[in-house]
């Protein structure tokens, strides 16, 4: 009996094995995983080239010339994109080229992609927290003069429990505060930065201000 058990087994998987031959399961398998790691490679090169005329563009004196390389830097991500939607660094790229083009909401929006699930898996807790900073600039930027900086506040806080030395953070939260006429709050965020980077001359002058 268990030899008749036994041989139906073998049977069996030899069934198995020459149906998944048949239907070629395992070189599609391969073939996938090949695309993958290959989509993984463009992604990444897309992705040093837009950051490196993202670069450019920065350092450029030019103003025309500083819009058309960020414009390409913005090219480059979406093509980075398109090979590896998870990844929050290209999505952080285009918001960066689209943010140095005057774009605030469409780069507000791509922040928002990097820092969701799944891509915000990709980042580590100093990159989520830098990004969150650089978020928090924009929106920052956007909602100054109409007070509403709330949302900017959010990110700063968080961006400074991941990483509470960031003295840039810790300024631009005293600016927020400042905003929002939260001097005690903003005088702390000030002390703090200067305890970390004594030598950091915009929170001295700001403390200076909120003190005098």
């Amino acid at each position: 009996m268990w030899g008749d058990i036994l041989l139906q087994a073998v049977l069996i998987l030899t069934g198995v094995f020459m149906l998944l031959a048949l239907y070629e399961i395992p070189q599609k398998f391969i073939s996938k995983l090949r695309f993958r790691n290959r989509g993984s490679i463009q992604a990444k090169r897309h992705f040093v080239i837009g950051a490196q005329l993202l670069a450019q563009a920065r350092s450029s004196k030019s103003k025309s010339s500083a819009s058309s390389l960020a414009k390409q830097a913005e090219a480059e991500a979406d093509k980075a994109i398109s090979f590896d939607y998870k990844d929050a660094a290209a999505h952080i790229l285009k918001a960066l080229a689209l943010d140095l083009q005057g774009f605030k909401t469409s780069a507000l929006e791509s922040f928002d992609l990097a820092l969701s699930i799944p891509a915000v898996k990709t980042l580590t807790e100093k990159e989520k927290g830098d990004a969150l900073f650089k978020r928090a600039e924009v929106k920052m930027s956007m909602n100054r003069r109409a007070g509403r900086v709330d949302s900017a506040i959010d990110d700063l806080t968080e961006a400074v429990k991941i990483q509470d030395d960031n003295v840039k953070a810790l300024c631009l939260l005293g600016e927020c505060y400042e905003v929002k006429k939260m001097r005690d709050e903003a005088k702390t965020a000030y002390e703090s930065a200067l305890k970390i980077e004594p030598s950091w001359t915009d929170a001295q002058a700001a403390l200076d201000r909120l003190v005098s």
